[in-house]
């Protein structure tokens, strides 16, 4: 937890603006945990060098700008993204099939579940706006509901926990598991959703 030490010093000496430029940058694709950085702008909230309400908004602020920023690259810049070298590392030709079989599978669900990967959660965005399939108005909406059950349990977790931080790992750890176990059975009750609508039309087109 080298990183949320090294964050708390950061935020503590300039605040609200330090946490939503790293939050930009985790959007950017730049390898900094984005639920780490929510946690340590909570703990500075609850040390006294933050308001937890601001901070709660700083965050989706922060979050939301960040994935609207790789939506519209690829909104923008279509096809033409995937040669540029710092979107290419994070894209590659695997990971681009692998998002639209996703697309295809779960559609706009998708992005709802992207907020809890951050191994995905750049290249769907990226796909999203590649794609033209997904108004900015669907994706914003998506992603803003993922946001506002995120954001939230980062920073208020960082906020009560900030006196007790052997509690506070702890719970980050559960907290990511726990989130990674939802995700799980939530694609898994889509995935049979999808199977049996298939299976249904299937059997309409046999009639």
């Amino acid at each position: 937890m080298d990183i949320l030490q090294t964050l708390i010093e950061v935020f503590t000496s300039y605040g609200y603006l330090a946490v939503f430029v790293v939050l930009l940058l985790c959007g950017f694709g730049v390898p900094i945990p984005e639920d780490i950085t929510l946690v340590a702008g909570g703990i500075i909230s609850g040390l006294g060098y933050a308001n937890v309400h601001w901070m709660f908004a700083v965050g989706m602020v922060g979050v939301l700008l960040g994935d609207t920023f790789m939506f519209t690259i690829g909104r923008v810049m279509g096809d033409k993204v995937l040669n540029f070298r710092p979107v290419a590392r994070i894209l590659t030709p695997q990971r681009f099939a692998a998002v639209q079989e996703k697309f295809e599978k779960y559609g706009n669900w998708v992005l709802f579940v992207a907020r809890f990967l951050p191994g995905l959660r750049t290249p769907i965005f990226i796909t999203a706006g590649m794609t033209c399939r997904v108004p900015f108005w669907r994706f914003l909406l998506m992603d803003g509901f993922a946001a506002l059950i995120s954001v939230p349990v980062w920073v208020y977790l960082g906020y009560y926990g900030a006196a007790n931080h052997e509690w506070l790992i702890k719970m980050i750890h559960r907290g990511q598991t726990g989130i990674l176990i939802a995700m799980a059975v939530l694609f898994a009750v889509i995935g049979v959703i999808w199977w049996r609508r298939k299976r249904s039309q299937r059997q309409h087109m046999h009639k």
